[in-house]
């Protein structure tokens, strides 16, 4: 059993924002395999999967980003998962629009979903696809710019780097860490 988190926050008015790639990209994914977001479970809306023989669940927490933890770690805890087999997908300031990177593991760098997800796990040792949304323009304050829809150029961009993130789930799902990370991070 693997886990996929896409991390965002919950309602329509935030369905558009830069820090909900994560759950754009699980919803991106759902759609291409077919899957439905049918229960709730731990705090989080999830859909049950299966690529080849690889049984996978679909998460997106509904407790606001800064309380992600609250949904991933019982769920990480009721199915007994090796954090190796965590995937979360989210938002990074730090990283060029549109630009992918895999890692194995790292700290919250900033990101408060994040913080909450290491903080319950009491580990930063899991895996995670981040997506570059760029950095604010100006002075602009970073809470505010992620909250933001992006604008029609970025979401040029951002389409078919949401299709890149798919491909680079079903890789991750696969084939693992490491193919993904040879394919999908970019230099």
């Amino acid at each position: 059993m693997k886990l996929i988190v896409g991390l965002g926050n919950p309602g329509l008015r935030y369905a558009r924002n830069r820090h909900n790639v994560g759950f754009q990209i699980v919803d991106a994914f759902a759609a291409e395999h077919g899957l439905r977001f049918d229960r709730f479970q731990f705090k989080a809306q999830v859909a049950d999967g299966r690529l080849d023989d690889c049984r996978f669940l679909l998460a997106k927490p509904q407790t606001f980003m800064n309380l992600s933890g609250e949904a991933v770690q019982p769920l990480v805890s009721f199915y007994k998962m090796d954090l190796a087999d965590l995937l979360v997908v989210y938002d990074d300031l730090d990283l060029p629009l549109g630009r992918l990177r895999l890692r194995p593991f790292g700290g919250a760098g900033g990101h408060n979903g994040m913080r909450s997800i290491i903080h319950r796990l009491g580990s930063d040792r899991f895996p995670r696809l981040r997506v570059g949304i760029g950095r604010p323009p100006g002075s602009m304050d970073p809470a505010d710019y992620v909250l933001q829809n992006f604008s029609p150029d970025e979401e040029a961009v951002m389409a078919s780097t949401r299709a890149a993130a798919v491909q680079a789930m079903v890789v991750w799902l696969r084939e693992g860490l490491d193919a993904a990370m040879n394919r999908f991070n970019a230099s």
